[in-house]
Protein backbone atom coordinates (compact mmCIF):
# COMPACT_ATOMS: atom_id res chain seq x y z
CA UNK A 1 0.00 0.00 0.00
CA UNK A 2 1.05 3.58 -0.69
CA UNK A 3 0.20 6.32 0.95
CA UNK A 4 0.04 10.11 -1.32
CA UNK A 5 -1.63 13.68 0.21
CA UNK A 6 -3.22 15.73 -2.69
CA UNK A 7 -3.18 19.69 -1.65
CA UNK A 8 -6.03 21.30 -2.61
CA UNK A 9 -7.36 24.84 -1.99
CA UNK A 10 -9.23 24.12 0.73
CA UNK A 11 -7.11 20.95 2.15
CA UNK A 12 -4.46 18.63 2.37
CA UNK A 13 -6.43 14.90 1.05
CA UNK A 14 -5.07 11.75 1.91
CA UNK A 15 -5.22 9.10 -0.01
CA UNK A 16 -4.22 4.68 -0.30
CA UNK A 17 -3.34 2.86 -2.98
CA UNK A 18 -3.18 -0.93 -2.93
CA UNK A 19 -1.92 -2.54 -6.20
CA UNK A 20 -0.48 -1.21 -9.22
CA UNK A 21 -1.86 2.06 -11.35
CA UNK A 22 -2.34 1.69 -14.14
CA UNK A 23 -4.04 -1.37 -12.60
CA UNK A 24 -2.59 -5.12 -13.80
CA UNK A 25 -6.12 -6.78 -14.49
CA UNK A 26 -7.47 -3.60 -16.72
CA UNK A 27 -10.29 -2.76 -14.60
CA UNK A 28 -10.58 0.12 -12.82
CA UNK A 29 -9.09 1.44 -10.06
CA UNK A 30 -11.91 0.16 -7.10
CA UNK A 31 -12.57 3.24 -4.88
CA UNK A 32 -13.75 2.80 -1.09
CA UNK A 33 -15.61 5.55 0.38
CA UNK A 34 -17.29 6.97 3.20
CA UNK A 35 -18.15 9.41 5.81
CA UNK A 36 -17.40 10.25 8.75
CA UNK A 37 -15.81 7.09 8.76
CA UNK A 38 -12.47 7.68 7.26
CA UNK A 39 -10.21 4.95 5.16
CA UNK A 40 -9.26 2.72 8.29
CA UNK A 41 -12.73 1.31 8.28
CA UNK A 42 -12.29 -0.28 5.04
CA UNK A 43 -9.82 -2.04 5.63
CA UNK A 44 -11.02 -5.45 5.84
CA UNK A 45 -12.60 -5.19 2.83
CA UNK A 46 -9.93 -4.05 0.76
CA UNK A 47 -7.88 -7.26 2.08
CA UNK A 48 -10.82 -9.09 0.57
CA UNK A 49 -10.17 -7.94 -3.13
CA UNK A 50 -6.53 -8.70 -3.14
CA UNK A 51 -6.61 -9.01 -7.56
CA UNK A 52 -8.22 -5.64 -7.48
CA UNK A 53 -5.96 -2.02 -7.66
CA UNK A 54 -8.27 -0.96 -4.41
CA UNK A 55 -8.10 2.73 -3.45
CA UNK A 56 -8.95 4.77 0.07
CA UNK A 57 -9.52 8.00 1.71
CA UNK A 58 -9.74 10.21 4.55
CA UNK A 59 -12.44 13.32 3.55
CA UNK A 60 -11.08 16.59 4.86
CA UNK A 61 -10.74 17.04 7.81
CA UNK A 62 -11.19 13.47 9.35
CA UNK A 63 -8.59 10.46 9.96
CA UNK A 64 -5.10 11.99 8.50
CA UNK A 65 -6.67 14.61 6.29
CA UNK A 66 -7.13 18.18 7.30
CA UNK A 67 -9.02 21.16 5.89
CA UNK A 68 -7.54 24.74 5.39
CA UNK A 69 -10.90 25.76 4.43
CA UNK A 70 -12.02 27.81 7.68
CA UNK A 71 -14.97 25.18 7.70
CA UNK A 72 -16.00 23.00 10.57
CA UNK A 73 -19.39 21.47 8.47
CA UNK A 74 -19.88 18.80 5.56
CA UNK A 75 -21.68 19.16 2.74
CA UNK A 76 -22.01 16.54 0.18
CA UNK A 77 -20.86 18.77 -3.04
CA UNK A 78 -17.61 19.67 -1.01
CA UNK A 79 -16.90 16.54 -0.37
CA UNK A 80 -17.93 15.04 -3.92
CA UNK A 81 -15.50 18.06 -5.43
CA UNK A 82 -12.62 16.03 -3.28
CA UNK A 83 -13.34 13.18 -4.52
CA UNK A 84 -13.31 14.19 -7.70
CA UNK A 85 -10.09 15.69 -7.31
CA UNK A 86 -8.57 12.50 -6.09
CA UNK A 87 -9.97 10.10 -9.31
CA UNK A 88 -8.48 12.99 -11.65
CA UNK A 89 -5.03 12.70 -9.52
CA UNK A 90 -4.78 8.92 -10.18
CA UNK A 91 -4.92 9.72 -13.64
CA UNK A 92 -6.57 5.96 -13.89
CA UNK A 93 -10.52 6.93 -14.10
CA UNK A 94 -13.24 6.34 -14.44
CA UNK A 95 -13.34 4.42 -11.32
CA UNK A 96 -15.59 1.77 -9.44
CA UNK A 97 -16.82 2.61 -6.78
CA UNK A 98 -18.14 1.30 -3.23
CA UNK A 99 -19.73 3.72 -0.72
CA UNK A 100 -20.73 3.45 2.69
CA UNK A 101 -23.38 5.33 4.52
CA UNK A 102 -22.08 9.11 4.17
CA UNK A 103 -19.90 8.22 1.78
CA UNK A 104 -22.41 6.95 -0.56
CA UNK A 105 -24.72 10.56 0.01
CA UNK A 106 -20.75 11.57 -1.37
CA UNK A 107 -20.85 9.36 -3.88
CA UNK A 108 -24.85 10.50 -5.37
CA UNK A 109 -23.23 13.84 -5.58
CA UNK A 110 -19.91 12.94 -7.05
CA UNK A 111 -22.33 10.86 -10.08
CA UNK A 112 -24.70 14.43 -10.00
CA UNK A 113 -21.66 16.69 -10.36
CA UNK A 114 -19.10 15.08 -12.12
CA UNK A 115 -20.73 12.38 -14.17
CA UNK A 116 -17.53 10.40 -15.93
CA UNK A 117 -15.63 9.93 -13.07
CA UNK A 118 -17.59 6.31 -12.02
CA UNK A 119 -18.58 3.48 -14.47
CA UNK A 120 -20.25 1.76 -11.42
CA UNK A 121 -21.24 2.75 -8.14
CA UNK A 122 -22.89 0.65 -5.20
CA UNK A 123 -24.36 2.73 -2.85
CA UNK A 124 -24.97 1.15 0.70
CA UNK A 125 -27.42 3.01 2.97
CA UNK A 126 -26.99 6.55 1.86
CA UNK A 127 -28.63 8.29 5.13
CA UNK A 128 -30.96 10.49 3.64
CA UNK A 129 -32.97 11.01 6.09
CA UNK A 130 -35.83 13.70 4.43
CA UNK A 131 -37.10 11.59 1.57
CA UNK A 132 -38.76 8.95 3.34
CA UNK A 133 -42.13 9.26 4.43
CA UNK A 134 -41.50 10.52 7.49
CA UNK A 135 -38.98 13.21 6.79
CA UNK A 136 -40.15 16.04 9.64
CA UNK A 137 -40.16 13.74 12.28
CA UNK A 138 -36.99 11.77 11.01
CA UNK A 139 -35.10 15.31 11.29
CA UNK A 140 -36.61 16.01 14.69
CA UNK A 141 -35.21 12.60 15.60
CA UNK A 142 -31.19 13.54 14.44
CA UNK A 143 -31.98 16.99 16.88
CA UNK A 144 -32.47 14.60 19.82
CA UNK A 145 -29.08 12.94 19.51
CA UNK A 146 -27.57 16.44 19.14
CA UNK A 147 -29.43 17.74 21.82
CA UNK A 148 -28.16 14.47 23.92
CA UNK A 149 -24.24 15.28 22.94
CA UNK A 150 -24.45 18.88 23.32
CA UNK A 151 -25.87 18.85 27.23
CA UNK A 152 -24.28 15.65 27.99
CA UNK A 153 -21.25 14.38 25.89
CA UNK A 154 -20.02 11.95 23.87
CA UNK A 155 -21.69 8.93 25.71
CA UNK A 156 -25.41 10.11 25.91
CA UNK A 157 -24.86 11.53 22.22
CA UNK A 158 -23.94 8.00 20.98
CA UNK A 159 -26.44 6.09 23.42
CA UNK A 160 -29.24 8.18 21.94
CA UNK A 161 -27.37 8.08 18.16
CA UNK A 162 -28.08 3.83 18.38
CA UNK A 163 -31.54 4.16 19.79
CA UNK A 164 -32.62 6.10 16.88
CA UNK A 165 -30.51 3.98 14.17
CA UNK A 166 -32.72 1.03 15.39
CA UNK A 167 -36.07 2.21 16.13
CA UNK A 168 -38.14 0.02 14.20
CA UNK A 169 -40.78 1.65 11.15
CA UNK A 170 -41.59 5.71 11.57
CA UNK A 171 -40.53 7.67 14.17
CA UNK A 172 -43.97 7.96 15.86
CA UNK A 173 -44.95 9.16 19.49
CA UNK A 174 -43.85 6.14 21.28
CA UNK A 175 -40.20 7.13 19.89
CA UNK A 176 -40.53 10.26 21.15
CA UNK A 177 -42.09 9.01 24.49
CA UNK A 178 -39.32 7.61 25.59
CA UNK A 179 -36.78 7.79 28.22
CA UNK A 180 -33.20 9.19 27.43
CA UNK A 181 -31.54 6.02 26.81
CA UNK A 182 -28.59 5.10 29.81
CA UNK A 183 -25.07 5.71 28.14
CA UNK A 184 -23.85 2.27 30.28
CA UNK A 185 -26.68 0.13 28.96
CA UNK A 186 -24.78 0.34 25.38
CA UNK A 187 -20.93 0.10 27.25
CA UNK A 188 -20.42 4.06 26.80
CA UNK A 189 -18.94 6.06 29.45
CA UNK A 190 -21.81 8.46 31.28
CA UNK A 191 -19.09 11.25 32.28
CA UNK A 192 -19.43 13.85 29.79
CA UNK A 193 -15.60 14.35 28.14
CA UNK A 194 -15.90 17.89 26.95
CA UNK A 195 -15.73 17.64 23.36
CA UNK A 196 -18.60 18.75 21.35
CA UNK A 197 -17.21 18.07 17.44
CA UNK A 198 -18.21 14.86 16.40
CA UNK A 199 -19.29 14.90 13.23
CA UNK A 200 -21.96 12.12 13.53
CA UNK A 201 -23.22 13.34 16.54
CA UNK A 202 -23.28 17.14 16.62
CA UNK A 203 -24.56 19.18 13.76
CA UNK A 204 -21.86 19.42 11.34
CA UNK A 205 -22.73 16.95 9.06
CA UNK A 206 -26.40 17.73 8.43
CA UNK A 207 -26.24 18.90 4.85
CA UNK A 208 -25.10 15.40 4.04
CA UNK A 209 -28.07 13.69 6.09
CA UNK A 210 -30.05 16.86 4.78
CA UNK A 211 -28.98 15.98 1.04
CA UNK A 212 -31.60 15.38 -1.73
CA UNK A 213 -30.13 13.43 -4.68
CA UNK A 214 -30.53 14.83 -8.26
CA UNK A 215 -32.20 12.05 -9.54
CA UNK A 216 -32.37 13.49 -12.80
CA UNK A 217 -28.50 14.22 -13.51
CA UNK A 218 -27.71 10.89 -11.56
CA UNK A 219 -30.10 9.31 -13.92
CA UNK A 220 -28.94 10.92 -17.15
CA UNK A 221 -24.88 10.24 -16.18
CA UNK A 222 -23.06 7.32 -17.80
CA UNK A 223 -22.76 5.54 -14.23
CA UNK A 224 -24.89 2.33 -13.60
CA UNK A 225 -25.92 3.38 -10.14
CA UNK A 226 -26.94 0.49 -7.84
CA UNK A 227 -28.64 1.41 -3.65
CA UNK A 228 -27.38 -1.47 -1.56
CA UNK A 229 -29.30 -2.54 1.74
CA UNK A 230 -27.91 -5.10 4.50
CA UNK A 231 -30.46 -7.40 5.01
CA UNK A 232 -30.92 -7.16 8.97
CA UNK A 233 -31.30 -3.09 7.89
CA UNK A 234 -34.62 -3.20 6.25
CA UNK A 235 -36.92 -1.69 9.27
CA UNK A 236 -34.61 0.27 10.65
CA UNK A 237 -33.98 4.03 9.26
CA UNK A 238 -30.74 3.51 7.01
CA UNK A 239 -32.79 0.35 5.27
CA UNK A 240 -35.87 2.61 4.91
CA UNK A 241 -33.61 5.48 3.47
CA UNK A 242 -31.86 3.09 0.70
CA UNK A 243 -35.70 1.60 -0.59
CA UNK A 244 -36.85 5.80 -0.55
CA UNK A 245 -33.22 6.59 -2.48
CA UNK A 246 -33.77 3.46 -4.74
CA UNK A 247 -37.15 4.79 -5.31
CA UNK A 248 -36.50 8.01 -6.19
CA UNK A 249 -34.08 6.80 -8.71
CA UNK A 250 -36.48 4.24 -10.53
CA UNK A 251 -35.27 0.68 -8.59
CA UNK A 252 -35.52 -1.06 -6.23
CA UNK A 253 -32.50 -1.49 -3.23
CA UNK A 254 -30.19 -4.52 -3.81
CA UNK A 255 -29.98 -6.49 -0.99
CA UNK A 256 -26.50 -7.18 0.74
CA UNK A 257 -25.58 -9.22 3.73
CA UNK A 258 -25.93 -8.41 7.37
CA UNK A 259 -26.41 -4.58 8.62
CA UNK A 260 -25.12 -1.07 7.79
CA UNK A 261 -21.47 -1.81 8.59
CA UNK A 262 -21.87 -5.16 7.14
CA UNK A 263 -17.98 -5.25 5.50
CA UNK A 264 -16.60 -4.63 9.09
CA UNK A 265 -14.81 -7.04 10.64
CA UNK A 266 -14.65 -7.50 14.77
CA UNK A 267 -12.45 -4.35 15.00
CA UNK A 268 -14.97 -1.87 15.62
CA UNK A 269 -17.18 -4.02 17.85
CA UNK A 270 -19.98 -4.97 15.99
CA UNK A 271 -18.92 -7.07 13.45
CA UNK A 272 -20.49 -7.69 10.04
CA UNK A 273 -20.33 -10.24 7.28
CA UNK A 274 -17.23 -8.96 5.66
CA UNK A 275 -16.98 -12.36 3.63
CA UNK A 276 -20.39 -12.72 2.50
CA UNK A 277 -20.00 -8.80 1.97
CA UNK A 278 -17.61 -9.10 -0.36
CA UNK A 279 -18.35 -11.77 -2.27
CA UNK A 280 -21.79 -10.22 -2.92
CA UNK A 281 -19.96 -6.64 -3.42
CA UNK A 282 -17.53 -8.59 -6.36
CA UNK A 283 -20.99 -10.59 -7.91
CA UNK A 284 -22.95 -7.09 -8.16
CA UNK A 285 -19.75 -4.87 -9.46
CA UNK A 286 -19.08 -8.04 -12.24
CA UNK A 287 -22.86 -7.90 -13.90
CA UNK A 288 -22.05 -4.54 -15.31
Amino acid sequence: METYTLTTAGADLVYDVRGPLPTADGRPPLFLIGHPMDASGFAALAARFPDRTVVTNDPRGLGRSSRADGRVHYTPEILADDVHAVITKLGAGPVEMFASSGGAVTALALVARHPGDVTTLVAHEPPLITITPDGPAAVRARAGVRDAYEKRGWGAGMAAFVAMTSWEGEFTDAYFAQPAPDPAAFGMPAEDDGSRDDPLLSDRSWAVSDHRPDADAINAAPTRVVIAVGEESRTVQTGRTSDAAAELLGQRATVFPSHHGGFLDGEFGYPGKPDEFAARLREVLDAS
